[in-house]
């Protein structure tokens, strides 16, 4: 499946998911869908953004770490802290969601302008090509996805 093909998958899934922005299960998450909604459309829009803006930086190695994330598409549950820039508002709007998801529909839209070469440097496990940068956006939202399906589907008892 083509890149643009798997951003727009994972962008219907989240919009499948909006109307139930509100909805909470603490025996999954101490966040609510619309956190991880919102987390998600920040992480998309900002990788997708910054790839735009960085046609040809200084390539740094990709860590060790970034690689074993990368081969094995999973993230543990709880054990990451996300970026500030990237964390939701206290109080989660739906327009911004609804926002947040048009301009990730534009971006991924446009990704076939975005230069081969572009990097994303990730806090934690450095420089990303465009192609690993999209595998990252796939394995960050499908893991926030499959929380988000958790939430719906295991009753708190």
């Amino acid at each position: 499946m083509k890149q643009l093909d798997k951003l727009q998958e994972l962008l219907s899934e989240i919009e499948k998911h909006i109307p139930n922005f509100e909805v909470q299960n603490s025996k999954v998450s101490k966040s609510s869908i619309g956190w991880h909604l919102d987390h998600s459309l920040k992480v998309v829009n900002g990788i997708l953004g910054v790839l735009d803006e960085n046609p040809n930086p200084n390539k740094k190695p990709l860590k060790l770490l970034g690689r074993l994330f990368l081969f094995f598409g999973y993230i543990p549950r709880g054990k990451g802290t996300a970026p500030k820039v990237v964390r939701p508002p206290e109080h989660i709007l739906l327009i911004d969601i609804e926002q947040q998801l048009d301009d990730a529909k534009a971006k991924a839209n446009q990704l076939h302008q975005i230069a081969e070469s572009a990097m994303f440097t990730h806090p934690y496990f450095g420089s990303l090509s465009k192609k690993q940068s999209i595998r990252f956006i796939e394995v960050h939202t499908k893991h926030h996805l499959k929380i988000i399906d958790d939430i719906l589907n295991k009753n708190p008892s």
